[in-house]
């Protein structure tokens, strides 16, 4: 496949790019929200407007060019008209995952010195306890819940002032002329975790969301104005950012967006009542919806003309299952947080299930050894890919992205193979980062909870396959002694986890061990374990 001509003026301002060109190109009326709680749409027009006035919000309570603003916002109209109107200002999102608890939230708004924060009203609960910890956090922006409700605000402080977002926004101009923005300015970022699980802010360009989507979206997946979009992973995502928001944008097609947990069940009730073309997903959603007991029939997706999947390696046996139940393929391939999008993916028509797929035209691919040199065909090595849709930097993180952004390549800490056709096949991770249901987990961060428990001497984390050959946290743990084993213990230790760091990290799996296999310099020896 030829390397698409991705153009892209120098000077550019991405929320111009994906919002006033669709209407100036006569796509106002258009759907370009399909809203799932109470079955409402948007147009582009209505998109456009509401994109200015929540930039002329911002701007009239005093965020000013390149401030972050950090989203904690469930999926949805205001995200997109966050999203954009901080971009169209020249301010820097930082859409944030929903999933944390409130010491993360510390950690991100400090680390970002993010000036406002805007907050989903059901998602406020876990901003409140750390409000007196946050240094920088100088605006905290309320937006209503899936229900549309005007939120209760909180008080507000010295250092914060608090507003409504429906409020600010009602009272704000529908029109705003884009900041000038060059092609390299900083656009948004993106928390991406690491070795030592303590995330690292992805600053992602003007330019970036362009490329991708006019990589991936239009040379693989053909993306067209008359498809509807239905994203499993959520916008805060770099997966699903592209997915539900810049790809359908990019060329004037229709997202669905569903602020609530993607169960089989309401998954299949959303495909039922809004008919997408493409549906986006990740393996273990893939897993649940052919597993849950109220399953229908191939009928269900007659709209859908692909399935897409990313954030972990797609076991062939699900592939072929999914396909035998609903007579759609499943393109599974690779991306990143840091090159924003897919950079390998499997073809329509040219899938070779529990491959990643070929490169992305735009992108190339190295696969090396432990000396920096090519690898041979066939042979495992460290993935390197090059792109311009790679991450600047990481904020404040200068070893680690000259670690990480070699020149024009980065490292992705993957482990692949590459064989004689082009396709790629993943073989492990180079660090112990996990990636549970499409969500990078650290051993490290589970460890530490486990031995905040009493009965609790020693601990390792890895990664185990689950009966769909799908990853999850096992968790080997030396007792105290004294202390007896038992499965009551096993699931005492499972939601002490969950009650201690985000739920969806705790180990599904605990053994029992008399010993850790170490090094003679005391470090655990995983791969042992693994």
């Amino acid at each position: 496949m030829n390397a698409p001509n991705v153009e892209i003026p120098d000077r550019m301002n991405a929320a111009t790019a994906f919002i006033d060109d669709n209407v100036e190109a006569g796509r106002g009326d258009r759907i370009a929200i399909h809203y799932t709680p109470d079955d409402s749409t948007l147009t582009y027009a209505e998109v456009l407007a509401a994109v200015n006035r929540a930039g002329n919000a911002l701007r009239d309570i005093g965020i000013d060019l390149e401030q972050r603003v950090l989203l904690l916002l469930l999926d949805g109209p205001d995200f997109v008209s966050c999203f954009f109107g901080a971009i169209k200002i020249g301010s820097v999102p930082i859409p944030t995952n929903t999933l944390l608890e409130p010491d993360d939230y510390e950690y991100l708004l400090n680390d970002s010195r993010a000036r406002a924060l805007i907050v989903s009203e059901p998602l406020l609960k876990r901003i409140e306890p750390i409000r007196n910890r946050l240094l920088y956090l100088r605006h905290l922006i309320v937006a209503p819940g899936p229900d549309g409700a005007e939120p209760e605000l909180p008080a507000s402080s010295g250092a914060q002032s608090v507003y409504s977002l429906g409020e600010i926004t009602a009272s704000a101009a529908p029109e705003l002329d884009p900041e000038p923005m060059s092609k390299d300015d900083p656009c948004f970022w993106l928390y991406s975790s690491g070795t030592t699980g303590f995330p690292k802010g992805t600053v992602h360009l003007q330019h970036d969301m362009l490329y991708c989507a006019d990589t991936y979206g239009r040379h693989v997946i053909a993306i067209r104005d008359t498809d509807v979009t239905f994203s499993v992973a959520k916008l805060f995502f770099a997966y699903g950012l592209g997915n539900a928001l810049y790809f359908p944008f990019r060329v004037g097609a229709s997202t669905v967006l569903f602020p609530g947990r993607p169960e089989p069940a309401a998954v299949f009730e959303i495909i039922e009542r809004t008919a997408p073309t493409i549906l986006y997903s990740v393996p273990t959603s893939y897993g649940a919806m052919l597993a849950h007991e109220g399953a229908p029939g191939r009928k269900a997706l007659a709209s859908v003309r692909i399935c897409v999947s990313a954030g972990e390696a797609l076991p062939p046996a699900l592939y072929d299952r999914w396909l035998e139940r609903y007579g759609v393929e499943i393109l599974d391939g690779i991306g990143s947080t840091e090159l924003l999008h897919m950079f390998i993916a499997n073809r329509p028509g040219a899938v070779r299930p529990g491959s990643s797929g070929q490169i992305v035209p735009g992108y190339e691919a190295r696969i090396v050894d432990e000396h920096g040199h090519d690898a041979p065909v066939g042979q495992i090595g460290d993935l390197l890919i090059k792109g311009d849709s790679t991450c600047a930097l990481y904020w404040n993180r200068h070893r680690q992205t000259k670690e990480t952004i070699l020149g024009e390549w980065i490292r992705t800490g993957d482990k692949y193979r590459a064989d004689e056709d082009g396709y790629y096949w993943y073989q492990g991770r180079t660090d112990d980062m996990l990636k549970v249901g499409g969500i990078w987990v650290s051993p490290f961060e589970v460890e530490a909870a486990l031995l905040e428990h009493p009965r609790v001497l020693e601990v390792a984390v890895v990664g185990a396959e689950d009966a769909d050959r799908l990853t999850k946290p096992k968790a080997f743990v030396v007792l105290r002694h004294g202390t007896q084993p038992d499965e009551h213990l096993a699931t005492t230790l499972k939601l002490f986890v969950k009650n201690t760091i985000a739920p969806f990290k705790y180990p599904r799996w605990i053994e029992f061990v008399e010993s850790l296999p170490k090094t003679a310099t005391g470090k655990i020896q995983r791969y042992k374990l693994r």
